[in-house]
């Protein structure tokens, strides 16, 4: 009787094992979304992720990749999911109903410009430097798309719109309009403030306007739309940060990279609207 009980045991220890996946996960660095393989700090999607597949025996690897370089190889398959992600980016991925945080796309200067975004009108006669493949509104992706000039690292600094491509773009363009190279850049202002703040440059770069036709900001873990267990994961995703936010879990790991719940964010804008 012990015998057979041991072996049914180890069967379902086996079992486990067995079905236990390695999630792999691919982006460009957007701390606090998400930052440094391997880090203290890998950012809180990061470490959300890490939580809620833990506790159904999964396990992460987490690499960076150029954002381009992500969306294609998770949408072949050959990775599962991407960090930071909007519908607009991959809206043939695979997405939890609910967001994983709420960002705004906003255009910065240095402190004593007088320059503020109304529209893209506005862009006219001004040299405006951005970040290559992300997608940002449809009217500035087409005005990118018109007015662009791209390459890894900008050669042609007499262009309106300057596009950077590489892991350090949001850098590039913060030194750019520190150095007069261009008047203003559109970013996220999560993310920018994280930057300023590491290169402690908070009060020399300011807020120039929102850009009006964003989306409504949400961003999330998307998963590939070539991989069966894509749903499974999202449904894991789904509820897990449910669960974290009502054990307080949730809160805890924003707390560690200085952020609120997007949840109620949302909610106290929304009421202060009505």
């Amino acid at each position: 009787m012990k015998t057979h009980i041991l072996k049914v045991a180890f069967g379902f220890l086996l079992s486990g094992l067995v079905s236990a996946d390695v999630v792999s996960i691919r982006s460009d660095v957007w701390y606090p979304i998400n930052g440094e393989p391997g880090s203290s700090k890998p950012g809180y999607m990061i470490e959300l992720a890490k939580s809620i597949l833990a506790e159904h025996g999964h396990a992460v690897d987490y690499e960076v990749l150029s954002w381009k370089g992500s969306l294609t190889m998770v949408r072949r398959g050959e990775y599962d999911c991407i960090v930071g992600a909007g519908h607009d980016d991959a809206p043939d991925f695979i997405f939890s109903k609910k967001p994983w945080g709420v960002i705004k796309a906003q255009f910065y200067v240095k402190r004593y410009s007088s320059w503020r975004y109304t529209g893209i009108p506005s862009l006219a006669n001004t040299k405006v430097g951005v970040i290559g493949d992300y997608s940002y509104s449809k009217d500035l992706d087409a005005y990118i798309a018109r007015s662009a000039e791209s390459s890894i690292e900008v050669e042609i600094l007499d262009k309106k719109v300057q596009v950077v491509r590489a892991n350090n773009a949001l850098r590039q363009n913060i030194g750019k309009l520190l150095t007069g190279l261009i008047d203003t850049t559109v970013a996220f202002d999560m993310v920018m403030a994280s930057r300023l703040k590491e290169l402690d440059l908070v009060g020399q770069i300011k807020t120039a306007g929102e850009l009006e036709d964003f989306d409504d900001g949400s961003i999330y873990i998307a998963c590939s739309p070539n991989k069966p267990s894509s749903k499974r994961y999202i449904e894991l995703f789904t509820t897990g940060i449910d669960k974290m936010r009502s054990n307080g879990r949730l809160q805890q790991i924003l707390d560690k990279y200085g952020l609120t719940d997007w949840e109620y964010s949302t909610e106290e804008t929304s009421d202060s609207s009505l």
